[in-house]
């Protein structure tokens, strides 16, 4: 084999084991069915209703590589003007359900909402299959999104706990759970990952402000429902 012919093959075959991890990645990618979100919509608790978050899931799963299934915000919403009542647990799908790395963070509802979920501050990753920073890092992102009650499902109507249904930045609070499971007290409501603490701050609790001074980013979990 001349010498031209040898940096042919040699260049050949460097690109092959360039190509093998690149399809392995996105293979693996293909096959994620939850993650939090990278970042929020930036409208603090203004979503844009719970379809704005649907869109929201399924733009940032589309750029990843999984945006053929349908995806939906785990997000609960409360009864109001004559609209029942919607249930983050009942928009989610069946499961099971793997993150960016292919680990199963719950087998089906049940689970999920049972104390057996693998969810952890190191597999609630994003889409992109990142760590979402949590109590400790700087800036503290765990605060996520969810206007549900442990079981997954919705408060009653009153007091508000998913800012005027995801439509408003100025009125009402939210539901928050914690990504990374750790809370400020020592019990299992503050550790839990979908209702710790409602948000708090001056304008209320919604806005982006005030979403960012208890610990958060206006993210929210996304599942693929199918």
């Amino acid at each position: 084999m001349n010498s031209f012919a040898k940096l042919v093959a040699s260049a050949c075959f460097a690109l092959a084991v360039i190509a093998v991890p690149g399809s392995a990645a996105q293979a693996q990618s293909a096959d994620t069915s939850f993650f939090l979100t990278s970042n929020g919509i930036g409208n603090g608790g203004n979503l844009g209703g719970l379809a704005g978050a649907d869109n929201h899931c399924q733009t940032l799963a589309q750029a990843a590589g999984s945006g053929s299934k349908t995806w939906r915000a785990y997000l609960s919403t409360q009864a109001a003007d004559g609209a029942p009542a919607v249930n983050a647990r009942d928009r989610i799908g069946k499961g099971p359900w793997k993150n960016a790395k292919g680990t199963v963070v719950a087998k089906d509802v049940a689970d999920l909402h049972s104390g057996n979920n693998a969810l952890t501050k190191q597999s609630a990753l994003s889409e992109k299959g990142d760590v979402i920073n949590g109590r400790g890092d700087t800036p503290n992102r765990h605060d996520v999104l969810t206007g549900s009650q442990a079981d997954g499902s919705a408060f009653a109507a009153g007091e508000d706990r998913t800012c005027k249904n995801w439509t408003s930045s100025t009125q009402g609070s939210a539901m928050v759970g914690h990504s990374d499971r750790i809370g400020l007290r020592d019990d299992d409501a503050s550790k839990s990952w979908n209702t710790s603490h409602p948000s708090r701050g001056n304008d209320g609790g919604c806005s982006q402000a005030d979403l960012k001074s208890t610990g958060g980013d206006g993210l929210f979990y996304c599942f693929a429902a199918n």
